[in-house]
This record gives C-alpha cells, sequence and structure tokens, in this order.
C-alpha cells in the first residue's frame, strides 16, 4: 500500500495538535481549522485595516504605525525587534515543533495623495511633501497588506504549541521610496540583516492586493511578475542664445525633443520584445526661463521597466549611448545618470517554489478563481528579498464581483478602494502557504 507522504505529516499534526489540547472541531482537518481560526478573526481584521487606513504615514516616518505592529505583535507572544530600516519591525514566532524558517512580508508606508473615497473612516492626514501640501493616503493597499498579516500572524500564535517551524513576519517600511537622500524600503531591511540574521528563513512570501481582479481571486505567475523599476536624468548641454537666432548657439530643447523620440526606438527597434516587455518614460523636463532665450540646458527624468534582468541591463546602455550619439549629432553633449542602487529589480517568483505552492493556491482559492496573469509592468521591492532567497508573491483581488472597473479605480488612485471581504482569503493564503511549506505539501 502507497501513502501520501503530504497525508502522512498533516495527520500526524493534527494528532499532536490535538494532544496538545487545541481546540479542534469534531472531524476537522488541520486546513480546515486554519479556516474556521481564519473566518473568526473576519471582524477584527477589517477593523484593523479601517484603523490603519484612517492614520497613514509616508515612508521611514511610520513611527506611529510601526508602534501598532510592535504592540500587537508582542500581545500574540512574538518575539520583536523594532528600528530595523529605520522603521520596520520584524516579529518571529518558534513553533513547539522542529521545521523550516519561513518569512511572510508586509509594507507600511502610504502615499502622498489626498483621498476622495467617501468612508466613514477616510484619511484626513495632512503632511508637507516635496515642498507642497498634500494628503495622505492608503492609496497602494498596505493598510490591507498589514490587516492581513496580522490576522495570518494571530493564526500561528493560535496553532504556535504544534506548528511545525518558525514564522519570521517583516513589516517593512518605505516600499513606494523614502525622502531624498536617505536609505529605505526592503533593500535596506536585507542589508540590515533581516534576511540573514537568525533565524534565517530559507523563503519568503508576499502578496498584494489588486482592484483589476475581483474578490475571491489569486493571480499567480512563475518568473518575472513586475517589472524592475529604475529612475534616470538625462541632462543636455547646448549653448545659450537668442531665440530669433537658434543658430549663434546650440538648442538644448530641440536635441532633448530628439532625445524623447529616440529613446522609444529601444523597445521598439532594439529589443526583443517578443521575449519580455521594456518601457522607457520621460516624466519630466526642464528647460528655459523665457520664449526669447534659447536655454544653456534641458533636464529629463525618465523611468524604465524590464520584466527581463538581463533586457534590463542592455536597456540602460543603450539609454544612455542614444542620448550620447543624439546630443553629439548636434553639437550638444548629454549626461545621463542611472542609478540601479536605487531601483528595484525585477519581481521573480522563483519557479520551483511557485510549482510547489500552486497547490496550496488552488485549494485556497478554488480551481475557477487561480488565474496565470500576464507580467506587469510596475515595481515592487519585494523583489530585493527574491534576490536573496526564493520568494513567492501573488495578488489577490478587491473589486466587488459584477462592479464595474470604474467603480474601483487603479492602485495610486486617490479614489482607490477595496471590498473588506477579500481580506479573509489573504489571511487563509498567507497562513496555508506558510503551513504548508512547513509540512511539505506540494
Amino acid at each position: 500500500m502507497q501513502f501520501d507522504a503530504r497525508a502522512v505529516r498533516v495527520a500526524a499534526i493534527i494528532l499532536a495538535l490535538g494532544a496538545g489540547g487545541v481546540a479542534w472541531g469534531a472531524g476537522e482537518g488541520l486546513d480546515a481549522h486554519i479556516d474556521r481560526l481564519s473566518a473568526e478573526l473576519d471582524s477584527s481584521v477589517i477593523t484593523t485595516r479601517r484603523f490603519i487606513h484612517q492614520h497613514p504615514e509616508l515612508g521611514n516616518r511610520e513611527f506611529a504605525t510601526a508602534d501598532y505592529i510592535a504592540g500587537r505583535l508582542r500581545s500574540l507572544g512574538y518575539q520583536v525587534q523594532t528600528g530595523v530600516a529605520r522603521t520596520g519591525v520584524v516579529g518571529v514566532l518558534t513553533g513547539g515543533r522542529p521545521g523550516p524558517v519561513v518569512a511572510l512580508r508586509s509594507e507600511l508606508d502610504a502615499l502622498p495623495v489626498t483621498e476622495e473615497v467617501d468612508l466613514p473612516f477616510k484619511s484626513l492626514v495632512r503632511t508637507e511633501y516635496a515642498g507642497q501640501q498634500t494628503g495622505v493616503m492608503h492609496a497602494c493597499g498596505h493598510d490591507a497588506h498589514m490587516a492581513i498579516l496580522l490576522g495570518a500572524a494571530e493564526v500561528f500564535a493560535k496553532l504556535e504549541a504544534e506548528l511545525p517551524g518558525t514564522v519570521k513576519l517583516i513589516f517593512q517600511p518605505a516600499e513606494e521610496g523614502g525622502p531624498p537622500g536617505e536609505e529605505f524600503g526592503a533593500k535596506l531591511m536585507v542589508k540590515e540583516g533581516v534576511l540573514s540574521n537568525a533565524p534565517k528563513p530559507e523563503v519568503i512570501f508576499g502578496l498584494h492586493v489588486m482592484s483589476m481582479f475581483d474578490v475571491g481571486t489569486i493571480a499567480y505567475r512563475a518568473g518575472g511578475l513586475m517589472a524592475s523599476s529604475d529612475d534616470f536624468t538625462i541632462k543636455v548641454h547646448g549653448h545659450q542664445t537668442h531665440g530669433a537666432l537658434p543658430w549663434n548657439g546650440v538648442d538644448p530643447i530641440v536635441v532633448a525633443a530628439q532625445i524623447v523620440l529616440g529613446l522609444q526606438t529601444i523597445a521598439s527597434r532594439q529589443l526583443d520584445v517578443a521575449k519580455a516587455p521594456v518601457v522607457i518614460t520621460i516624466g519630466l523636463i526642464e528647460g528655459g526661463v523665457k520664449s526669447n532665450i534659447i536655454p544653456e540646458s534641458v533636464t529629463m527624468i525618465g523611468t524604465v521597466r524590464a520584466l527581463d534582468p538581463g533586457m534590463r541591463l542592455d536597456a540602460e546602455k543603450r539609454i544612455e549611448r542614444t542620448a550620447d550619439g543624439i546630443a553629439a549629432a548636434s553639437g550638444a553633449t548629454a549626461e545621463t545618470v542611472i542609478d540601479a542602487n536605487l531601483g528595484y529589480a525585477v519581481l521573480y517568483n522563483d519557479p520551483a517554489l511557485t510549482m510547489r505552492m500552486l497547490g496550496t493556491l488552488r485549494r485556497v482559492a478554488g480551481e475557477a478563481h487561480l488565474v496565470e496573469t500576464t507580467p506587469m509592468t510596475t515595481g515592487e521591492d519585494f523583489s530585493a528579498y527574491q534576490e536573496k532567497i526564493p520568494g513567492l508573491f501573488v495578488l489577490l483581488g478587491v473589486r466587488t464581483p459584477g462592479a464595474s472597473p470604474e467603480a474601483f479605480p487603479p492602485n495610486h488612485s486617490p479614489r482607490f478602494r477595496i471590498d473588506e471581504s477579500a481580506l479573509n482569503l489573504g489571511v487563509r493564503t498567507l497562513t496555508h502557504l506558510a503551513v504548508d511549506y512547513m509540512t511539505g505539501t506540494r
């Protein structure tokens, strides 16, 4: 007779948990027990999300948010470390049975966005950002991520005595970036040892709420899911002269316009975009002070996105080469700065880990609600963890089924909102991914 190895392990855990005094329903298996514990937390998770939503803080300044998270984790019996990467919080819970260390991550920060959604828990917080007064809003769903991970933390705590491994919960600041001149985000968490200090996790899991998918949906993709994201600056140096006598100088505005168009040929004519997409965008052009004065220089700021690490490097080299060549052809010069150290790498889901956990995702969401999605050209600094250890990042649908896309605007919109009934699936997803990895589920 052949035995299912996973069934044997899970059965042993169920027996041990029952012997350890954890409250189980009659005939209840481990999966059902986790689902029941998650369901019991539904109202608490929603309350948590609303509280955090009403009290947002910008990147590297999440002081009150971090204190709140740390207090919640300590109340559940976690070992808590604060002040990681400035305001980050790490909670560790060691189960009563030996097993692997699994990391789970959420972000802490909000965005400089003035909320336009009329909710009883609407954010009224205002601050100064980049010299301007602005509202502050969880317009990317990080409030939902924190509530979900705190919900999972509570489920783990209820299973602590017989949890077959250790969970390391990472609440990371500044995923959206920090103030100029400051290190921030996942890279700083890694630099300060969140993956290398004991207990060292073998794998890491994370999720992101997305209004493009209906509630109940989990979207995944092996390999590149989200693009690398690198900002660049091109400064074109010409020769200032009278606007009526352009032949007496070199017009950097015209050269800059040619460079903008030339950059678009990198993706359309120079790179094999059938392999993976590349997007190059100029978001700012600044130069000149008066209509009849050709300026000395023009500054352009842009972003380059790629779904393949090799194409990321290739595109960046071509940006510099294109700017130099076009400028030289007109008698100008171009100074290009691309600092990949400040950018995000490709969010790359480890294929082997993705395939291993696919059964978990299918079981939690249901076959009809598990979607293999196309790549996205948005970026996510979860990729910094995936550069060090295998990681899996999935997308959680938060749009009410049947609602129009217009009713649920995309992330970063001042009208961004979620259907809170999606939070339960988020808690279940992170909890089952961690426990199934510990028990060897495939």
